[in-house]
């Protein structure tokens, strides 16, 4: 017990004297634009900010933020994320990066990544050392760091098909945590780190293990009208990164020409015999089994109400992909939210589905 309480003292001592002696050298900010930094382009400030590019700039940018009773959000690539108005607090943009193999065998390698690497970037460095296992997730955009806390997934894969562990940050503690899948509690664009253990842990890397032997999926979407439309006869893992490319580039906006932040709304799954009675009514309305009824697509959803490129302002739906909300420029987090609602109101009228948005607003 006596030990147990020395290493308490100790570390608390440790924690006390990064407050009391680092700080004063950390490189905060103040009342620093946010629209560069949030995919939607919305034009709001930091009231402060600082770029952790390692562990021990974010312990003691939290433990400042603790002293002087700021709220903390902590950034990544922001494509995920709806401002609403300024932050009256302090942002903390992750840029830990690196990549490192931590072992391998006949069938698998392990490999570490810093949270603020770039999704995409790490996609094509796999497909580069021909570790399969992410090619299907191409062109999603964000940081490696937030990947697990929605369990991202595309095109038939999801993040915790690959996913090893991660280490996370306790925010209250000061301490590093190791997660196990199972401790993650991954769900369809779930964790628990969105709802059990929201704002209560910082991610700072995450272990993926990766096939040496390729197990292409390529049922899902176009992506076989996509590798037949390009000739591939003899398939690779670039190629179906490439084909998911191709596919998302067609139908996504670039958030460098218009603010966006990918698909708004989940895919909603409603119980089968719902499912059987919509498809009564609409005969055309698609829908994949999965574990608890019928995933039904959302953007079929939107378009059926006749949302999709209708524009409302400086916002709207996007032409070419109704799951998509953008803002055309001088557009306001507020705006997007009005127009989430109407567009949710229009298909609980029409299907009598509620849907629910996969994008957090701030």
């Amino acid at each position: 017990m006596l030990r147990k309480i020395s290493g308490l003292v100790s570390h608390w001592i440790k924690i006390l004297l990064i407050s009391q002696d680092k700080t004063k050298y950390m490189n905060i900010q103040e009342n620093i634009s946010l629209k560069s930094l949030n995919t939607f382009g919305i034009a709001k400030n930091a009231r402060f900010f600082i770029v952790a590019d390692n562990i021990h700039v974010l312990m003691e940018a939290l433990i400042w933020a603790k002293e002087k009773n700021q709220q903390v959000l902590i950034l990544g690539g922001g494509s995920n994320i709806l401002l609403t108005g300024d932050y009256e607090g302090l942002v903390i943009k992750i840029e830990i990066k690196g990549i490192a193999l931590l072992k391998e065998d006949e069938e698998h390698v392990w490999i570490k990544v810093g949270a603020g690497e770039i999704w995409h970037d790490l996609v094509l460095y796999a497909i580069e050392k021909n570790w399969a296992g992410l090619e299907n997730l191409s062109l999603i955009p964000g940081t490696v760091g937030a990947s697990p806390m929605q369990n991202i997934g595309a095109y038939g894969v999801e993040l915790k098909e690959v996913f090893e562990s991660l280490e996370a940050l306790n925010r209250s503690t000061f301490t590093i945590e190791t997660f196990s899948g199972n401790a993650c509690e991954f769900g369809y664009r779930e964790s628990v780190f969105k709802h059990k253990f929201k704002n209560q842990y910082v991610i700072c890397s995450v272990v993926f293990k990766l096939s040496k032997t390729p197990a292409y999926k390529v049922e899902y979407g176009a992506i076989q009208d996509i590798l037949k439309e390009k000739g591939v006869n003899q398939l690779s893992i670039r190629d179906i990164s490439n084909a998911v490319i191709a596919i998302r580039s067609s139908k996504l906006p670039d958030p460098k020409e218009i603010g966006n932040a990918g698909s708004f709304f989940k895919n909603p799954t409603i119980g089968t015999d719902q499912y059987s009675e919509l498809r009564s009514i609409f005969p055309d309305i698609p829908g994949y089994p999965v574990e608890n009824g019928v995933k039904v697509p959302a953007g079929w959803l939107i378009e059926q109400t006749g949302w999709k490129g209708k524009r409302i302002g400086e916002v709207g739906v996007h032409a070419k992909q109704a799951l998509v909300l953008v803002n055309y420029g001088e557009g306001q987090g507020t705006d997007i939210i009005e127009l989430s609602d109407q567009v949710r109101h229009s298909v609980r009228e029409k299907f009598g589905i509620e849907l629910q948005p996969e994008v957090n607003f701030i």
